[in-house]
């Protein structure tokens, strides 16, 4: 996946760690002595230009956004029964962050889908409202993306799914 043709300018790209960013282009650059090419790309909404040279693309786990039939398959795993695990807190809790940073939107869906509350369930910790709120920001930038609607709209939509789940 590494190719030159397979990212554009302007084309939406995931990069596990940070969510959904932009390509703005793909550019040559000289660092220590070395020729390289980048994938620049921005992360509006964090205000962030991020430079991955074209041969760690892969190594990192930057791809193109999902599919349609892959957010399909995410949205189906929302809709699920939540499988919460009996372990301790902070176990959880660094699974559900590995799951997010994997970039896998079905990962980032179960976690969303596992740390639901609807409006008759106990509250959330602090930490577990916090891993929550990242998992839906991730899932609903890259399914607004993928729909070519808002993000206000697509958060709308999950939630209406959560809530009928």
């Amino acid at each position: 996946m590494s190719k030159k043709g397979d990212f554009s300018p302007n084309d939406y790209v995931v990069y596990p760690t940070h969510g959904v960013g932009k390509v703005l282009k793909i550019e040559k650059q000289e660092v220590a002595g070395m020729k390289l090419e980048l994938v620049v790309i921005e992360f509006e909404r964090d205000k962030m230009i991020l430079r991955v040279p074209l041969g760690k693309v892969q190594a990192v786990g930057m791809r193109k956004l999902s599919s349609p039939q892959k957010m399909k398959s995410a949205l189906a795993t929302l809709k699920g029964r939540a499988r919460v695990k009996r372990t301790m807190w902070s176990r959880r809790a660094q699974e559900y962050e590995a799951k997010i940073n994997s970039g896998d939107p079905v990962s980032i869906a179960e976690v969303v889908r596992d740390l639901h509350r609807s409006a008759d369930q106990p509250d959330q910790s602090y930490s577990e409202r916090q891993i929550y709120e990242a998992a839906l920001d991730r899932l609903v930038r890259e399914f607004a993306a993928v729909e070519h609607i808002d993000e206000v709209v697509a958060t709308e939509r999950l939630e209406k799914m959560l809530q009928a789940a």
